[in-house]
């Protein structure tokens, strides 16, 4: 008896043994939070890349074999691909150690190298750091503006004869002699309040400004922003937890309605070292100046944007004779964008528009008809050329040549994105350079001269690729990044299957939706949905792009993952569809939202009684709209980072898509979330960053309040001194995403309820 319970356990334990293998090889296909955020899956990215010599050449940061992986600088010819040290990391040795590059700019005949190191944080980016300048012919290495405290010096730049470097220091413009390292002041009266060379908090967040002066070829004059913020408001963000007394963060920052900070031009003259001041008419303060760029020496373009920003203006001016010339008007009864945002191009970009035919005119994308396309403008004349005559939109523009220009388009599916030429006369010839093979979403970066680039490309069923190109044959030339181990990684995962659709609304508006489908699909059962949005005019969602680790993990788990883009976002669905959220923000876009989902919840395989969205920023404004407005669709949502009143967002953004709330308050009130929050239903979470200097943390205080007043319950997760994007601070974005996982999980059960 006692033998038989003995072989009937054994064969139990057995039995168990095999069962927990089977379940510990399965789990290998499977992820979950701890596995994401581990270092298992590795996602290989390029090494940026510096063109030289008009692209003929580039120079990257790699780390030295023989000097114990200090960085150095290695050159690579862009055709032949000959590799070789362009500056020896045994030629960066200071006192401290070997010099880290964070970046670098080459002097105009590329005999001097200028090294960015020790950078800081100044919002978005690093852009204050210390400078060092290395000879090429004598092997010396130089600190610029040693005399000043470490890392404080922005955007320092050679003359175009070598002998100077000139640079932003505290709010003020100075030159440097590279030889002697005399230092002589430009600018003297920036304070903070008065800001020369660089931006304030506004024009960097929405115009993508950071460097704010620029030298004119022949080194004849300097050209730079001047900004009186003194009039803009401050607003406090609080650090508690670096000290037992809390520290205020001050930053300037223009609500919706408040004036912007007054902007100008100065022109300095090197030799005289005098300051002129450019007479652009209309007032400082309200109007934006959000780009200049030399052409000539002797000849500045400017552009001007008035405070509702549906009008552009450009000017020329001469400062040998300060002759100011009005060339270009754009107008538009809605708003203007001017760098366009695109999934194929960089949205804080310099908004310099291209020079063709030697200088004598450049490239703007317009929106004034159907479509968005490319004209050129002669600066003289100020005559105009359509350049796309194509019944479709024009993503973004790319490097023009000699007889070209290059732009990325996707004319039959607005989900992808390809890279086209055509030729600057505007006769209506166009060609495709993607190759068929790079079906999906594709980005290039593409040389001075037109020839090279290099190209990325990924889609909902290939890992993101990086190659060397040449054009616009579009011939690789060698691979950069293949990620094969990435994808062999993901091979042995159980993926799930993404498909594309078009959804009509009752209104007739027809939306594009990309649909992850839960591993194991079967279309005769009913899954729970997961809605990720974001609506607004800076994002685009619904994309045949590689699908993140995150929407993987879910899908394993059982839910259905469903993006789709609503009128107003940057779809290449025409002007029309785009400019349709001009003061609807808020309104328009959750009503596309809402009733597509609506109709996709018909699909017989969606539990309509059991939907989740979530989104981040825009998405997570778009989020508390959805859960507000139309409680009868969505169950549970986590908003993230988002804007609960309109009226507490910056001015440039705001303004642009809804106008100034002195002329149409009503429109801000109905398009703000906190306006709706009596009807809140379902479970919501709210997530914000105490230090998010975009969306501030109050914008969530402000919900809270009301959500209370009208006695709704909801639950909230504050993170300490955390930026808009939630990272810093060790195991951040882990602990968030976890979080986020679990409320969804939890209140969007997998098991349906009957």
């Amino acid at each position: 008896m006692l033998q038989s319970i003995k072989a009937k356990l054994s064969l139990f334990l057995l039995i168990q043994v095999l069962f927990m293998s089977a379940q510990e090889v399965d789990h290998t296909g499977l992820l979950n939070i701890d596995r994401i955020y581990s270092d298992e899956f590795k996602e290989d990215t390029e090494r940026k890349i510096q063109w030289i010599e008009n692209g003929d050449a580039y120079v990257i940061i790699e780390k030295s074999a023989s000097s114990e992986g200090a960085d150095e600088l290695i050159r690579y010819d862009s055709k032949s691909l000959e590799k070789s040290i362009y500056v020896p990391a045994k030629g960066l040795q200071i006192d401290s150690g070997s010099l880290p590059i964070e970046s670098f700019s080459l002097s105009a005949d590329g005999s001097k190298v200028l090294i960015f190191t020790n950078s800081s944080r100044v919002w978005r980016t690093n852009t204050k750091g210390d400078y060092w300048v290395y000879d090429l012919h004598s092997k010396k290495l130089n600190q610029v503006g040693s005399n000043f405290e470490a890392s404080s010096l922005m955007f320092a730049k050679f003359s175009a004869d070598n002998k100077a470097v000139f640079y932003v220091h505290d709010f003020n413009v100075y030159q440097e002699n590279t030889q002697t390292n005399e230092v002589q002041q430009l600018t003297f009266d920036g304070t903070g309040d008065i800001i020369n060379g660089t931006f304030d908090w506004v024009y960097e967040e929405e115009f993508g400004k950071r460097d704010g002066f620029l030298l004119s070829s022949k080194d004849s004059n300097l050209a730079f922003w001047h900004l009186d913020a003194s009039d803009t408001g401050t607003f406090y963000m609080i650090n508690n937890t670096d000290s037992i007394y809390s520290k205020p963060i001050p930053v300037q920052y223009p609500k919706v309605g408040e004036k912007p900070s007054a902007a100008k031009i100065g022109v300095i003259d090197l030799k005289s070292k005098k300051t002129a001041w450019i007479p652009l008419p209309g007032g400082e303060r309200e109007n934006y100046i959000p780009g200049m760029q030399w052409v000539q020496d002797d000849l500045l373009l400017i552009q001007q944007m008035n405070r509702h920003q549906n009008t552009l203006i450009v000017w020329t001016y001469m400062p040998s004779s300060g002759e100011l010339k009005k060339i270009y008007t754009e107008k538009e009864e809605t708003y203007i964008e001017l760098n366009y945002p695109d999934l194929s191009s960089n949205a804080w970009g310099s908004n310099d528009l291209p020079i063709v035919a030697d200088g004598k005119a450049f490239l703007r994308m317009t929106e004034n008809d159907a479509w968005r396309h490319i004209y050129k403008v002669d600066i003289t004349t100020g005559d105009q050329t359509l350049i796309t005559p194509f019944d479709y939109d024009v993503a973004s523009m790319r490097v023009p040549t000699e007889k070209n220009v290059y732009y990325m388009a996707s004319p039959e599916n607005g989900m992808q994105r390809y890279l086209f030429q055509t030729d600057l006369k505007g006769k209506g010839k166009s060609k495709r350079l993607t190759p068929e093979v790079f079906d999906g979403l594709n980005n290039y970066n593409v040389s001075p001269n037109g020839a090279f680039a290099i190209h990325t490309h990924q889609s909902s069923k290939k890992v993101r690729t990086v190659r060397l190109i040449s054009l616009p044959d579009h011939k690789v030339i060698k691979t950069l990044v293949d990620n094969s181990a990435y994808e062999k990684q993901l091979a042995g995962l159980a993926l799930p299957e993404v498909i594309f659709k078009k959804v009509t609304t009752d209104e007739g508006i027809e939306i594009d939706a990309r649909i992850v489908l839960p591993v194991n699909f079967d279309k005769s059962k009913r899954y729970p949905v997961v809605f990720h949005v974001y609506g607004e005019p800076w994002g685009q969602v619904a994309t045949d792009t590689q699908v993140g680790l995150w929407n993987i993990m879910m899908a394993q788990k059982g839910y259905v993952v469903i993006d789709m883009d609503n009128r107003g976002t940057p779809c290449l669905n025409g002007s029309k569809w785009r400019k349709s959220i001009y003061r609807q923000v808020g309104r328009i876009n959750s009503k596309d939202q809402a009733m597509a989902a609506k109709e996709i919840l018909k699909l017989d395989y969606l539990d309509a009684d059991r939907t989740a969205v979530w989104g981040w920023s825009g998405g997570g404004t778009m989020t508390l709209n959805l859960m507000f407005k139309y409680p009868e669709i969505y169950k549970t949502g986590v908003a993230i980072a988002a804007v609960s009143n309109q009226l507490v967002y910056d001015n440039i953004y705001q303004e642009r898509y809804m106008g100034l709330p002195q002329e149409n308050m009503q429109d801000f009130i109905d398009g703000s979330p906190v306006t709706y929050a009596k009807n809140l239903e379902g479970n919501l979470l709210l997530i914000h960053g105490t230090a998010d200097d975009n969306v501030h943390y109050q914008s969530a205080e402000i919900l809270i309040n009301e959500l209370i007043k009208q006695d709704r319950k909801f639950q909230m997760m504050s993170y300490p001194n955390r930026s808009h994007g939630i990272y810093e601070g060790d195991n951040t974005r882990k602990h968030l995403f976890t979080l986020i996982s679990d409320y969804i999980m939890e209140h969007t059960p997998l098991n349906s309820v009957d």
